[in-house]
């Protein structure tokens, strides 16, 4: 085990300046609307306009590269080019960080009572004849390994509904939270078949209802029917005392997506492998997991792709090379926050809109903001909103600290992670188009004091009215 001041000690530092430079490029495409395709500059051009180093710009590339946003094409007319992201690796960095920072069955199944009622609720309003397909073609399958002795859980189904909602935003949350979901029910699941048959057998029967009132345009069954279902998988759950891992990082992660290492360059594939070794193996937070002779006979491969790999383990803060007597691959506190940034690029890019971030946030929050008004009279409540307020005021970040604060305030850490990336979002889009004005922060700090009032009298329907009217004027001023 080690000590709190071990942690601190090897917990991720300050953004580099490859980071930095890598944090403009993405800013940069975002402002032109992702031209794929299109060249940034060459690296002569590039080393010039930042003024760093080749070192610092060739890291920067990778992280761009790393997270699918762009890369380095050589020979003539050449240079940094825009590529579409992709999701999958920060998908699993943030499953990991969840497990790590700990969350328990409770916080999973209030996350997924938020959102997947809404996507079979928008899933309702937007089915077509390809989803009905696809939806009875999946709830077929199900039916015929009914028998099954090998029993898996239901994830497909539920993934497929959010895929179905057409809001890429609450489409891949649900992905998350499925991934953590079954996670926890193969690491400590009942071993008895005939639990998995009975729990098996219920899940579809309810997926048929599910699927019914989908197809027939029923918004508010699908809603209601999807509800219900979530509270007999939080009931068999508890009742299996599938709980969160009492020792952290025990456990093997699943790659979301079983094809991505298809295409995929080496020294993430080999970063991939490193992760899953550290969680696996129980690997605690400033240990060393190896020297670099080590992992090059470990993992046989070479210098320069093991280093690139290390390179992709110490962005997403999970593991960072110390030199000297007695280094080697330092295991650190997990650290979202490079996750978060990546997904936030690939919603971009996805084409999220305005009015599906703004559906995902107010139900997330309105979630938030029910909690905290029921713990209102709790001592640190009033004085950690204050607080918050107070920021924005000297520091003007468009109120985001104040929306954190009451997520915090909740501990729900699934929610306050989501929270985190639809801030990402929101900032990135507001600071493109300078979307906040002085008169608009002004206002943002009224608003924020009337939730606030609402809040600490316990009033929980007027906090939520107060919450989900300024959260329809922030969309507004985003379009």
């Amino acid at each position: 085990m080690t000590s709190a001041e071990d942690t601190e000690t090897w917990s991720a530092g300050p953004e580099k300046l490859a980071s930095q430079v890598a944090r403009q490029l993405e800013d940069e495409i975002i402002v032109r609307k992702w031209p794929v395709g299109e060249v940034l500059g060459s690296e002569p051009e590039l080393l010039e306009r930042f003024g760093v180093s080749r070192s610092v710009l060739r890291e920067a590339i990778r992280l761009l590269e790393h997270h699918s946003v762009a890369r380095m094409r050589s020979g003539p007319g050449g240079g940094l080019v825009v590529c579409a992201p992709n999701a999958s690796a920060s998908m699993r960095a943030l499953v990991i960080y969840l497990e790590y920072i700990g969350v328990s069955v409770e916080d999973l199944l209030h996350a997924r009572l938020l959102l997947e009622p809404l996507a079979a609720r928008l899933a309702a309003g937007a089915i077509t004849e390809d989803g009905i397909d696809r939806l009875r073609s999946i709830v077929g399958k199900e039916q015929e390994q009914i028998g099954d002795p090998n029993w898996s859980f239901d994830d497909e189904f539920h993934i497929l509904l959010g895929s179905l909602s057409g809001n890429a935003v609450l489409q891949l949350f649900i992905e998350v939270v499925m991934l953590l979901t079954s996670r926890y029910i193969r690491a400590w699941g009942p071993t008895s078949r005939e639990a998995g048959a009975a729990a098996k057998a219920v899940a579809i029967a309810r997926h048929v209802q599910i699927v019914d009132a989908v197809i027939a345009g029923d918004a508010a069954a699908s809603e209601s029917q999807l509800s219900a279902h979530l509270e007999e998988i939080e009931e068999w759950m508890l009742a299996n005392r599938i709980r969160r891992p009492s020792h952290r990082m025990r456990t093997r992660p699943s790659d979301p997506n079983p094809n991505a290492t298809k295409g995929t360059k080496l020294a993430e594939v080999i970063a991939g492998r490193i992760h899953d070794d550290i969680t696996s193996d129980g690997w605690q937070i400033g240990e060393v997991f190896g020297s670099e002779p080590d992992l090059l006979a470990r993992y046989e491969v070479s210098r320069a792709v093991l280093r690139e790999a290390i390179r992709i383990l110490e962005h997403h803060s999970v593991a960072r090379m110390r030199r000297g007597p007695g280094g080697g691959l330092v295991v650190l506190a997990p650290d979202p926050t490079a996750s978060i940034r990546a997904i936030a690029l690939y919603l971009d890019f996805e084409g999220m809109s305005p009015d599906h971030l703004h559906l995902v946030r107010e139900v997330i929050e309105l979630g938030c903001i029910q909690t905290v008004t029921a713990v209102a009279t709790a001592p640190d409540v009033a004085s950690r909103l204050r607080a918050a307020l107070d920021h924005t005021t000297v520091h003007g970040d468009a109120g985001d600290m104040f929306h954190t604060e009451v997520a915090d305030l909740a501990d729900n850490p699934v929610l306050t992670l989501f929270l985190r990336v639809i801030t990402d979002l929101w900032t990135r889009q507001s600071r493109s188009e300078e979307s906040m004005t002085s008169g608009v922060e002004v206002q943002v700090r009224c608003t924020h004091d009337k939730i606030l009032e609402a809040i600490l009298l316990g009033d929980d329907g007027l906090a939520q009215h107060r919450m989900r009217r300024h959260l329809q004027e922030l969309t507004t001023w985003w379009h």
